[in-house]
């Protein structure tokens, strides 16, 4: 009997689960590697991290450090097939308005655009963005970091959470954010919003000496 080549996707990478696994801060390095190249394993990676971090807490930062790298390594993969053409294949999975709107948002401040996907868990699409970096010729060493340091954030997150709060209410936190991704991302972007707007108004007062308009107004 011949098995879908999406069949044989999953079986490998459950295999590769259970054979990488084992190797502690090597096997998360690894695991992290492959899921951000291309081949999904049947665990989020968050979930690998939590039940590393569980059973040796001692070295969450390692764990962290090691599935952050590897993971940025790994999303170089979708990086370049979008940097080797890949406008036409976006288009066939994206409307050409919501093209648009990722495309600006790379020309307008792409480090963003790839660290906070890169920092919210599955189910984002983060190699959608990814791949578009790729596309929109995004430089290799910015697209990294974002990644790195987006991958890191989530991953201490997890670690954290795991070791002040257990395991159990770690994955349950993690399922909540699976669930209500869109309100996730709706206090996301408020949040950015606020910052922006903090920061434009210091530097606003400190060039001009002045206040903003709105202040003016109150």
């Amino acid at each position: 009997m011949k098995l879908h080549p999406i069949a044989l996707l999953h079986k490998f990478s459950g295999a590769l689960l259970l054979v990488l696994k084992p190797l502690g801060v090597w096997g998360v390095g690894a695991l992290a590697l492959v899921d951000s190249a291309l081949i999904p394993i049947p665990v989020s990676m968050d979930g690998i991290v939590i039940g590393y971090v569980a059973a040796n807490p001692h070295k969450f930062i390692l764990y962290c450090l090691a599935a952050a790298a590897a993971a940025a390594l790994g999303s170089l993969v979708p990086f370049y097939i979008g940097r080797a053409g890949g406008e036409l294949v976006l288009l066939k999975r994206i409307n050409r308005e919501r093209y648009e709107r990722m495309r600006d948002r790379f020309e307008r401040q792409e480090f963003l655009a790839i660290l906070i996907p890169s920092m919210l868990p599955p189910p984002t699409p983060l190699k959608l963005f990814q791949f578009g970096a790729g596309v929109f010729e995004m430089k290799p060493l910015p697209f990294v970091l974002a990644t790195f340091f987006g991958k890191l954030t989530q991953f201490m997150v997890c670690s954290l959470a795991t070791i002040w709060f257990g395991a159990t209410i770690a994955h349950t936190v993690i399922q909540a954010f699976h669930q209500h991704l869109n309100i996730v991302l709706s206090f996301a972007g408020l949040g950015l919003l606020l910052l922006a707007l903090y920061i434009a108004r210091r530097i606003f007062d400190k060039r001009k000496g002045i206040e903003l308009p709105l202040e003016e107004a109150q």
